[in-house]
């Protein structure tokens, strides 16, 4: 056994644990969540009034018994509504990157058409990425394509 991990209830503490969700503090949770489920070709598997969660496409909605399978399983984003307005540059933005076969400008002109906008948060004009935000100011980058 590793030195840094002790075994409790039968299971060993020190286990990786799975990142479950990005929650994104808003004002209109469905015109958010519907704007990021469209961008990221996601669903939408739950909606209240004070809450809204999408989800990938292959990502199941069932109950995962199995631990690995469980720590595998993709991320959700949750939308919840909350009174204040963004008054500064986020400190945790999410990195979307076109696949090496899709038009990287194409692509952040439908984001600009869907209502996102350009942000300078400083760059210098010589980043293999561009900043923008979603309709309601969240910061998010565009970068360069890939295909890993």
């Amino acid at each position: 056994m590793l030195p840094h991990l002790t075994l409790v209830a039968g299971t060993i503490a020190g286990m990786p644990l799975r990142w479950y969700t990005v929650v994104v503090d808003c004002h209109d949770i469905a015109a958010q969540s519907r704007w990021w489920a469209q961008t990221l070709g996601w669903k939408l598997i739950y909606e209240a009034d004070d809450e809204v969660v999408i989800i990938p496409p292959h990502m199941s909605e069932q109950p995962i018994e199995d631990l690995a399978t469980w720590l595998a399983a993709g991320q959700a984003m949750i939308f919840v509504t909350v009174p204040e307005g963004k008054s500064v540059k986020n400190r945790l933005h999410l990195d979307l990157a076109p696949h090496t076969t899709q038009d990287r400008d194409a692509e952040i002109a439908a984001l600009l058409a869907r209502g996102a906008t350009r942000v300078d948060v400083g760059q210098t004009g010589a980043e293999s990425w561009t900043v923008l935000a979603d309709p309601e100011g969240n910061e998010f980058c565009v970068l360069s394509a890939r295909n890993r």
